[in-house]
C-alpha cells in the first residue's frame, strides 16, 4: 500500500526527482486532434457581363432611385428608417437646394455647418479642382510633396496666429481631432485628455470617446485615458448667479478635477471654442483665459476644436479669437476649409510641437492625407472667404440674427432662450412645462415630429436636433434671406406651439 500511494523517497518524471518517467504521466501534452469545421460554402464570383445597363443612363426615375435606395442604402446616426423619404435633391443656387420635384429649400444650418459658400462653386475652385485632377490627382503624402500642400500651409501659418505654424491635412474634422490627440499624447508622454460633457468631436472610437454628448455611448467601451469636464453652461444647474460668479467657480472646478486626475497624467484639454451641436454655446467671460492659464500652470496641451466655427462662421476667422490672449497648442478645422466641396480638415499646431516632430515620429497617417485636389480646392476656397470679406460679412449680420431671435423669443412660449454669434444662433425648445422638449438623444415627441414637418412644409433643410434648432446657414446668405428663413421658422414653431397646447389650437 504505502509504495502505491508514493510513501517511498522515489520521483516521478519531469518536474520530480530520479527514477524513470511513468508511462502517461508528466510526459508531453497531448491535445485533442484538430478538425477543421466545414466550410458552408458561399458564391463569391459576380459575372460582370451581369451588371445592369441602368448605370449607364443618364438619368433614373424617382422610383428607381428610391428602390436602390430601400434596397441598398443604409443610414448612419439614426436607424435607416429615418431616411426613407428624406427629400430626393437634385440641384443648389446660392443658399438653396432643390429636391427632383422643384420644390425649394433654404439651408437653413449649411448642412452639418459646413456648406459655408452655398452651392454656386466660385469659378476659381472650379478652375483649381479641374487644373490639379488633369496635372497630378493624387500623391501619397508620405511619400511626396505637392505645391499646393506647401502653398496651403503657408497661407495657414499668415492666417494663425502666434506660432501655430505646422500643420497635417487630414480629410474629415474626426480625423484631425483624432490626429490631435495622438499628437498631444505623443508629444507629452501622457494618455489623459480633459474635454466637456456638451461636446461633440467625431465618430471614430477615440474621438466618440472624447464626445460627451450621447453619441460617445455608441463606442464609449474600449477607448481610455478620456475623462469628461462640466462646461460652464450646465443643463441643469448654475454655477453662479452671474457670469462672473460662474466662471469662477467652473474654473475652480476644472482646477480640483486637474489635481485629482493629476497634472503629469494629463495631456490635454480639448474644447470647442464655441460648442456647436451641443447647442451654440459660448464660453462666459473669462473662462477661456482661465481655463488657458490652468493648462499653463500644470504643462497641459490646450487644444482647440474649430471643426464647426473656423473659417468666419462666428464672424471672426476663429472662434478662440473671441477670447482675448487665448492661443491655442494644436487647433483642428473643417467644413469651412473647403466649403464641404471636398473632404479635407487640418491639424495646426505651434512651433515647439512641430519641432519635436521634425525627429520624433508623429505617429498618424492616411492615405488621402495631404491630398493635391482637395487642397486644391481648399486654397481658393479660402482665398475667396478673404477675398470677397466673408467672414466680415458674417459679423454684420449678427445684429440682425439677434433680432430676428430676439422676436421669436417674446413672441413663441415653445422657445425659452436663443443665442447669437455671427452667423451661427440656436433656439432653445421648451415643453408647456417650461423644460426642454426632449432629451438631445430622443426620442421626438409627437408635437416635435408635427414641428419636424412643419419646417419641411416651409422648406427650411438642415439639421433638426430638438431641443435645439440651429440657425447657421450659409455665409453668403444675404440679410433678404436670412429674414425670409427666420420667417419660415417662425411658421413651423405656431404649429408646436400649437400642438405642446402653449396657442390656441
Amino acid at each position: 500500500g504505502s509504495e502505491r500511494c508514493g510513501g517511498g523517497g522515489g520521483g516521478g518524471g519531469g518536474g520530480g526527482g530520479g527514477g524513470g518517467r511513468v508511462p502517461g504521466v508528466n510526459g508531453h501534452f497531448v491535445p485533442d486532434p484538430f478538425v477543421a469545421p466545414a466550410l458552408a460554402a458561399k458564391e463569391n464570383a459576380v459575372e460582370l457581363s451581369g451588371i445592369s445597363r441602368a448605370h449607364w443612363e443618364a438619368t433614373w426615375s424617382d422610383a428607381e432611385v428610391r428602390g436602390a435606395q430601400a434596397a441598398h442604402v443604409v443610414g448612419t446616426w439614426g436607424a435607416t428608417g429615418a431616411i426613407a423619404e428624406a427629400p430626393l435633391l437634385e440641384r443648389g443656387e446660392g443658399v438653396y437646394l432643390y429636391d427632383r420635384a422643384g420644390k425649394q429649400y433654404l439651408d437653413w444650418t449649411s448642412q452639418a455647418i459646413c456648406t459655408n459658400l452655398g452651392y454656386d462653386v466660385p469659378a476659381a475652385v472650379v478652375e483649381a479642382v479641374t487644373a490639379q485632377l488633369v496635372k497630378l490627382p493624387m500623391v501619397y503624402g508620405g511619400l511626396g510633396v505637392t505645391e499646393i500642400r506647401c502653398r496651403m500651409a503657408a497661407l495657414l501659418a499668415e492666417l494663425l496666429p502666434g506660432d501655430i505654424e505646422g500643420f497635417i491635412f487630414p480629410s474629415s474634422g474626426n480625423e484631425a481631432n483624432e490626429a490631435a490627440v495622438r499628437i498631444a499624447r505623443r508629444y507629452t508622454g501622457k494618455h489623459k485628455i480633459l474635454t466637456q460633457y456638451r461636446s461633440y468631436h467625431g465618430g471614430s472610437a477615440t474621438t466618440l470617446a472624447a464626445t460627451g454628448d450621447f453619441r460617445r455611448w455608441f463606442a464609449e467601451v474600449g477607448a481610455t485615458g478620456f475623462v469628461k469636464m462640466f462646461n460652464p453652461t450646465p443643463f441643469k444647474f448654475q454655477w453662479g448667479e452671474d457670469e462672473a460668479a460662474a466662471t469662477a467657480t467652473a474654473l475652480a472646478a476644472l482646477e480640483e478635477q486637474i489635481l485629482l486626475e493629476g497634472p503629469n497624467e494629463i495631456a490635454a484639454v480639448m474644447l470647442e471654442s464655441v460648442v456647436g451641436a451641443g447647442g451654440v454655446l459660448v464660453a462666459p467671460e473669462g473662462y477661456m483665459q482661465g481655463v488657458r492659464a490652468l493648462c499653463d500652470k500644470y504643462d497641459i496641451l490646450l487644444v482647440a476644436d474649430e471643426v464647426m466655427v473656423g473659417f468666419g462662421r462666428t464672424g471672426k476667422f476663429w472662434g478662440f479669437q473671441h477670447y482675448p490672449g487665448v492661443l491655442p497648442d494644436l487647433v483642428t478645422s473643417a467644413k469651412g476649409l473647403s466649403a464641404a466641396y471636398l473632404p479635407l480638415s487640418v491639424v495646426g499646431m505651434r512651433r515647439p510641437i512641430k519641432e519635436f516632430f521634425e525627429t520624433t515620429p508623429l505617429g498618424w497617417g492616411a492615405t488621402y492625407q495631404a491630398h493635391p485636389v482637395a487642397l486644391a480646392c481648399a486654397y481658393e476656397c479660402v482665398k475667396h472667404v478673404l477675398d470677397n470679406d466673408i467672414v466680415q460679412h458674417a459679423a454684420a449680420l449678427q445684429p440682425v440674427m439677434e433680432q430676428e431671435i430676439a422676436a421669436i423669443v417674446a413672441k413663441h412660449p415653445s422657445v425659452r432662450q436663443g443665442r447669437a454669434l455671427g452667423l451661427f444662433g440656436c433656439l432653445d425648445l421648451v415643453d408647456r412645462h417650461g423644460h426642454y422638449v426632449q432629451p438631445l438623444q430622443g426620442p421626438s415627441p409627437e408635437p416635435v415630429l408635427k414641428f419636424r414637418q412643419a419646417l419641411a412644409e416651409n422648406g427650411i433643410y438642415g439639421l433638426v436636433r430638438p431641443p435645439y434648432i440651429h440657425c447657421a446657414p450659409p455665409l453668403v446668405i444675404n440679410e433678404h434671406e436670412l429674414r425670409d428663413g427666420f420667417a419660415r421658422v417662425d411658421k413651423a414653431l405656431d404649429v408646436l406651439d400649437r400642438e405642446l397646447g402653449l396657442a390656441p389650437p
